[in-house]
């Protein structure tokens, strides 16, 4: 049986250097359908209203996503907006070639998608919101304070963070759902192991004090989703 009172570091497979695209492609779609079935989509987009409560008003929003992914929450952030009338400038960020490439092909030419590590992508003019999702376990908890900051020094309204809560259930549930209805090596894999790299509470609020970051919520949501925001 896995520990739950640490994170894991163990790394993913999607994290190696060596993973064919169909691969990558597949993985993408199946990340797509998570999202959409377990409520992930509907966390980024609390995400987005939140932050909009910070400054009311505004006409236009410059929204972009780190470690993007194909793309699959910058797609329900434009339906969402879509639908309330809401212009928006949606810009995706990954450092992994394949994926910027699978979001390219397969999303609306309305959204950017930029292949860089997003550290080294220097912006015109700063974005209103920052945000990522399923980005943030990747990471060990001494690079999530540089991330942190970063995120707050380049977004002019505020940034979210949508990531996983590190709980038995979760864990198991997810790995049996896998285990029956993908067809991914990489998501059988990396799926549960990213449930043991999530996050409890207490670790965020942890790495928030070292990033001197004081201005945050922290709210669990369905199913087994942290929803981390901050106002700049």
């Amino acid at each position: 049986m896995p520990s739950f009172k640490q994170r894991s570091y163990q790394k993913e497979l999607l994290d190696g250097n060596q993973v064919p695209f169909v691969d990558i492609q597949l993985n993408m779609q199946e990340l797509k359908s998570i999202n959409k079935w377990l409520g992930g989509h509907k966390v980024t987009i609390a995400g987005i209203g939140k932050i909009l409560n910070c400054k009311k008003g505004l006409q236009e929003l410059h929204v972009v996503e780190i470690g993007s992914g194909g793309g699959d929450n910058l797609v329900a952030i434009k339906t969402w907006a879509d639908k309330k009338n809401i212009k928006l400038q949606l810009t995706g960020i990954d450092i992994n070639a394949d994926c910027i490439a699978y979001a390219r092909k397969g999303v609306s030419n309305d959204i950017q998608f930029i292949h860089s590590d997003y550290r080294n992508y220097v912006f015109n003019k700063k974005p209103d919101i920052i945000f990522s999702s399923l980005f943030c376990h990747h990471f060990t908890n001494e690079e999530l304070v540089v991330m942190l900051q970063w995120m707050h020094q380049n977004s002019s309204i505020g940034f979210f963070i949508n990531d996983l809560h590190r709980h038995p259930m979760a864990y198991y549930s997810i790995k049996i759902l896998t285990a029956i209805f993908s067809n991914s090596y990489l998501v059988k894999n990396d799926a549960p192991l990213s449930v043991l790299r999530g996050f409890k509470k207490k670790d965020w609020k942890l790495v928030f004090i070292k990033a001197g970051i004081s201005n945050f919520e922290c709210e669990w949501r369905w199913a087994f989703r942290w929803l981390l925001t901050s106002c700049t």
